[in-house]
């Protein structure tokens, strides 16, 4: 008698001739592998502010400095601009307080008059201190500067200073008379052409 299974092919033994649990199936897929990075393949994002345009206020400023219209004044037209503004108003002051001191210095009525027209001239000449920065201070100019073409402007915006700091300029002057007033000189060698009270005020002298 044959042997039990005699002649039979043996069983598979389990799981003989299957493939393993997934065998020749492709793996799966590393997690994100394949896909790019986050931000791969783009260009970084542009630094804060850069290609963006200059800072507000810059190219007002740099109009008014360096434009057609806007160049620094040369040494000689502020010179100039002050010995017209001293002929026009220094003068007749001075002729003025001149008269009042001769008239005060003959005694009796004349003396009376003339210590009210030294008076006079101290007052006039102090409100006409006054007007002239408030010329400078709104629109730039005095009439020597007027008539030389150039204007008093902020180093920072290029506009006119306003009253008060054109008030607080002209004390400002006072810098420039140390040293044998080379303060007045100094436009003559400084990059912004400025004298000591600009400096001081933060301002600039340009042709209108």
């Amino acid at each position: 008698q044959q042997q039990p299974g005699y002649g039979q092919q043996p069983p598979a033994q389990p799981g003989y001739g299957q493939q393993q649990p997934g065998y020749g199936q492709q793996p799966p897929a590393q997690p994100g592998y394949g896909q790019q990075q986050p931000g791969y393949g783009q260009q970084p994002p542009a630094q804060p502010g850069y290609g963006a345009p200059a800072q507000p206020g810059y190219q007002e400023v740099h109009h008014h400095h360096y434009g057609a219209t806007g160049q620094l004044a040369e040494w000689g037209s502020r010179a100039g601009g002050a010995v017209i503004d001293g002929l026009i108003i220094g003068v007749p002051l001075f002729v003025l307080y001149l008269v009042g001191t001769l008239l005060a210095s003959a005694g009796d009525a004349a003396a009376v008059i003339g210590v009210l027209l030294i008076l006079l001239a101290y007052v006039a000449a102090f409100g006409v201190s006054l007007w002239m920065c408030y010329q400078e201070g709104t629109t730039g100019q005095t009439i020597g500067k007027r008539q030389m073409g150039i204007r008093l402007v902020s180093a920072q915006t290029g506009q006119p200073i306003g009253f008060g700091m054109a008030f607080v300029r002209r004390l400002a002057h006072i810098a420039d008379s140390f040293l044998c007033y080379i303060g007045y000189l100094w436009p003559l060698w400084d990059e912004r052409k400025q004298t000591f009270a600009d400096k001081i005020c933060n301002t600039i002298v340009v042709r209108s």
